[in-house]
């Protein structure tokens, strides 16, 4: 018997759709990722289930829209923060606990933001270890007013109130359960983070394996080892591409030494558009950047490579979401989701492997609670506009395929188009509910939630480096 694919999820942060040369960047030298792109498949129509990072993440992990799985809403705040009472429900399947539960040692390094309590932690949600930071690396100890206010114009364009005054706690890493260190040095994380990983292929050669591999980069603030700033052209932002490339090339020269690359799915992706910052991301041709559902904010670049199963050097512009992971390598390694459970990810093994169309009829664009857009497999229908905390209920038409920079409404030349998305989006209302319309969904699940909620780390507890303060003042 065949042994079961490994499996190696790579998942950058703020990462934009033209941010890679594979992608048309013309700033980035992403020799290791172009080469991947190489042999296997780009996909150009890849969808992240939000625009910003902890709906993204659950959505991704669990094949579910936000909403269905209580993540479109966290107490009034658009993502998770130190100390919040809210989190991954522990009755959620995940790639992880699916992937275990069918004899793959699976693994989280880097970022996780899907809730800091006990109950919420990866090691709870079927991963046998992790390392790495619980939230974005800008929620700690730092230069310039240290408080949760700092996210308030990204919130409050959102729609959301802010939440009280609240200074950030030091910033925790952990090794698992355990906070081992406090406010770490974060120009050198990427690089442990890839020596974990190097680790933990090494232990389970002998077994399948599942490697989620969550980036720190490009997430503001941008700390970058001083060897990756050489030769870039964009300056910390062009460094940190650098070392996502670089730790990219590692995990892949560590697959071909341990002659596992051409049993390993390797998957390539970001949680969210790049928040394009003057001269720093870019979302390439796509309108809009993180936090909108403009395409920029949640298309986000995409590469699957698995030798002699998905194409070589091939393209994909069929709809695909990255709630389509969960029951696709499902499938790959052998077994499936739980039936149990209602998901919105479809296999989409033959669409990667053997063309086939895709199996989504029409896609939501959800901000939060408000359902913002829906698109189908050509057209994009924007349903609100906003303006600060105004909405406006609008009817603009996209025809993406024609203008995927989203600048032309053609709505008065497809009525009926207008009118079948119209529909489509009534559908999701029901299902997944809609702030706009204060529409409450039917299938939606609640998150977690504690009681006695802290964080993970006290201004007064003991830990080394508790006084060290990051001397960048960006906030992403």
């Amino acid at each position: 018997m065949a042994r079961r694919p490994n499996i190696v999820l790579i998942n950058c942060d703020d990462l934009g759709y033209g941010d890679l040369g594979c992608y048309g960047s013309a700033v980035h030298d992403t020799p290791r990722i172009d080469q991947l792109a190489a042999e296997g498949t780009r996909l150009l129509s890849f969808y992240m289930g939000s625009p910003v990072c902890t709906p993204s993440r659950g959505a991704m992990l669990t094949g579910s829209y936000p909403a269905r799985i209580g993540f479109d809403d966290f107490d009034g705040l658009h993502v998770l923060f130190p100390g919040s009472a809210c989190g991954l429900s522990p009755s959620e399947h995940t790639i992880a606990s699916v992937l275990r539960d069918a004899g793959y040692a699976t693994e989280i390094v880097g970022k996780w933001h899907c809730g800091d309590q006990p109950e919420f932690l990866p090691t709870n949600h079927g991963f046998d270890r992790w390392f790495g930071l619980p939230y974005s690396n800008d929620m700690g100890i730092q230069q310039g007013p240290n408080l949760i206010e700092e996210q308030g114009e990204q919130l409050i364009a959102a729609g959301y109130t802010l939440p009280p005054v609240i200074p950030y706690p030091p910033l925790p890493l952990m090794n698992s359960d355990e906070v081992v260190e406090t406010q770490p040095d974060q120009t050198m994380l990427t690089r442990r983070y890839v020596e974990r990983s190097i680790e933990f292929i090494r232990e389970n050669t002998d077994q399948p394996f599942f490697l989620y591999f969550a980036h720190m980069h490009v997430h503001l603030p941008l700390y970058v080892e001083d060897t990756f700033h050489e030769g870039s052209r964009n300056g910390p932002y062009g460094a940190a591409v650098h070392a996502i490339d670089w730790a990219t090339g590692v995990l892949m020269d560590e697959l071909e030494n341990q002659g596992l690359a051409d049993n390993t799915i390797v998957v390539f992706t970001s949680d969210n558009g790049a928040l394009c910052r003057p001269g720093e991301g870019s979302n390439g041709p796509l309108r809009g950047k993180k936090g909108r559902t403009s395409d920029g904010g949640i298309r986000v670049p995409g590469i699957v490579r698995w030798p002699g199963t998905v194409p070589a050097g091939a393209e994909c512009d069929e709809l695909l979401t990255a709630m389509d992971l969960l029951p696709t390598l499902a499938g790959w390694a052998g077994t499936a989701v739980p039936d149990d459970t209602i998901i919105d990810g479809r296999d989409i093994g033959e669409v990667l492997t053997r063309g086939a169309a895709s199996p989504h009829e029409t896609f939501a664009y959800y901000n939060g609670t408000l359902l913002e857009a829906v698109r189908d497999d050509r057209y994009k229908l924007r349903l609100v506009r906003r303006s600060g905390r105004e909405l406006t209920i609008i009817a603009e038409l996209f025809d993406l395929r024609a203008d995927i920079g989203e600048t032309t409404d053609v709505a008065g030349e497809h009525p009926d188009v207008v009118e079948r998305l119209q529909g489509a989006a009534e559908a999701f209302r029901t299902e997944l509910g809609d702030g706009v319309l204060g529409v409450k969904g039917s299938g939606c699940r609640p998150s977690g939630r504690v009681d006695d909620a802290r964080p993970l780390v006290l201004l007064g507890d003991h830990h080394p480096m508790v006084l060290a303060e990051y001397d960048l003042s960006d906030r992403g």
